[in-house]
């Protein structure tokens, strides 16, 4: 009897565990979560992420419920994942078809040809004055956009760079002009020029040429020592290269760095190219982010100007530096030249596709300036702040202090009932497309690529990390995947999946094949456990 006893006592506590374990996960014995968590612990229980830790939501959209949930109501860094807050904002207040006018203003009479005054272009905050532009208004993206340099994958979508400037000089043009007796000018007064967005490290304007990069193609020359190659995009007097970096062995890592800029007189820059480039790699496209927006608009705009045959004098960097803009010229008799961008819609695609860190920087300020520009208290992440209340979210599951994520933190639990209220919206649709699809394109275009779930997740991913000088490898302190996933059964559900503090190598490709893939892994859980 006392075997019998103990036997019992024992049954009993094994029992009472397992109800204790599940309940501590969010789920019950007999909910699916049970199937999933089992899973789910296989992934959490790798050796790499013994020091991490995880958070994990996955809501059913059609029953409004958690299905299961791990420390889905702790704070997570959210990285990129926050780019879904930031742009679904601008997406509810803005709306999707809001369009972006780039206007060009002459502030003196009309002499025959001759403008008796300034050419003034005056920038909307457009993000994509670039050759992004495609037919049927609308723009193209590649997986690794330019603006994450140095990776073999990284591309730059095709086309003129500068089409947009051209497209504006050729407009100008048009209107008969030949000669402009004042300077070339460049209106950046919408919003604050200069601090750098913190994932990239471009400069935020409201002028965005080329994503405020200049691209080169940097490839290995014919032999060990020998110079490399260089190819430049957009060309422009704007920055001058001068190219001291070599090839290097083979089998090395590319070590390309800019040894030195020096800003000229006029506001040019002179940058020195060094490092080394191996010899048995292909090419790697490497970007360089202009220091002065402002200037380097002015610059490429003027030289637009004089290839049209138009003559032209160009501000002084000085003059550009304090120019506050002459609104009371900024009539409908004085446009010389407009670009109307392609619907918001568009934009949204681009930067949550690719993770435009420059892009999202942004929003934020675009939304105040079309907003509430003339409203000194309020920024655009008050907007958003009385947005998300109104959409009756609580707002202690979320922190926020920049556009694209390098300062922010969700809860789980906050996330996929944001995206649940996202679901729900007139614009969700666009939103929905506009989001990496798993295994297929954008951010997760090389993320379980063979997964039954490929093509059926539609999810923001995060990537944040630090150098680790200590052990000389890269922590990273944030890794996420939030977005939505379509089961087998055509049910849909939001999903947000955090790990926090991963240690990796320095090996680029560890980022996703650790953390990218573990995440991807788990989604695809979701997919085939979900009921």
């Amino acid at each position: 009897m006392r075997i019998q006893r103990a036997s019992l006592s024992i049954a009993l506590l094994c029992a009472l565990a397992t109800v204790a374990s599940s309940q501590s996960n969010g789920t019950r014995p007999t909910d699916p979560g049970s199937a999933i968590a089992s899973r789910v612990q296989l992934v959490m229980d790798r050796p790499e992420f013994k020091h991490a830790f995880f958070g994990i939501a996955m809501y059913s959209l059609a029953d409004a419920r958690m299905v299961w949930s791990y420390n889905a109501d702790k704070l997570f860094v959210s990285a990129s994942t926050t780019k879904l807050l930031t742009e679904g904002t601008a997406l509810q207040l803005l709306g999707a078809d809001h369009r972006f006018h780039t206007r060009v203003y002459r502030t003196g009479r009309m002499n025959g040809s001759t403008v008796e005054g300034d050419l003034v272009l005056v920038a909307s905050g457009d993000p994509n004055l670039s050759g992004r532009i495609q037919p049927g208004d609308q723009l193209a993206f590649q997986n690794v956009d330019h603006s994450y340099d140095a990776s073999p994958d990284t591309r730059a979508v095709p086309g003129d760079p500068l089409a947009v400037i051209r497209e504006l000089a050729s407009q100008v043009t048009a209107k008969g002009i030949k000669r402009v007796t004042g300077r070339i000018l460049v209106d950046v007064s919408l919003f604050k020029e200069g601090d750098r967005e913190l994932g990239t490290g471009v400069v935020i304007s409201p002028i965005v040429v080329n994503d405020n990069l200049v691209d080169l193609t940097i490839g290995a020359g014919p032999q060990a020592g020998a110079p490399t190659t260089v190819q430049v995009t957009p060309a422009t007097p704007y920055v001058k290269f001068v190219n001291k970096s070599t090839t290097g062995a083979a089998g090395a890592r590319p070590a390309i760095t800019w040894s030195s800029d020096v800003t000229d007189p006029d506001g040019a820059h002179t940058v020195t190219i060094s490092g080394t480039f191996p010899a048995d790699k292909a090419p790697i496209l490497f970007s360089y982010a202009v220091p002065e927006p402002s200037r380097f608009a002015e610059i490429v705009f003027a030289d637009a100007l004089r290839a049209q045959g138009i003559t032209v004098n160009l501000a002084t960097a000085a003059a550009q530096k304090e120019f506050k803009g002459t609104p009371t010229a900024y009539t409908d008799e004085n446009v010389v030249a407009e670009h109307l961008s392609p619907p918001l819609s568009e934009e949204v695609k681009v930067t949550l596709k690719v993770s435009q860190n420059l892009h999202a920087s942004m929003t934020p300020f675009i939304v105040k300036s079309v907003l509430a520009r003339n409203d000194s208290a309020k920024t655009g992440f008050d907007l958003e702040h009385d947005f998300l209340l109104k959409a009756g979210l609580d707002l202690g599951g979320a922190q926020q202090s920049d556009g694209a994520g390098g300062d922010a933190h969700f809860s789980p639990a906050f996330m996929v009932r944001y995206l649940e209220y996202m679901s729900k919206q007139s614009s969700f649709d666009g939103f929905l497309r506009a989001l990496p699809v798993l295994g297929r394109d954008g951010t997760l275009w090389n993320i379980q690529t063979s997964s039954p779930a490929a093509g059926h997740v539609f999810a923001k991913t995060g990537t944040l990390g630090s150098y680790d000088a200590l052990n000389r490898r890269l922590l990273l302190s944030g890794k996420g995947l939030a977005g939505y996933v379509t089961t087998p059964s055509g049910k849909r559900y939001a999903i947000a999946l955090y790990v926090n503090n991963v240690s990796v190598s320095l090996d680029p490709e560890d980022v996703a094949r650790v953390a990218g893939q573990a995440l991807g892994e788990i989604a695809t859980i979701a997919y085939q456990a979900l009921p």
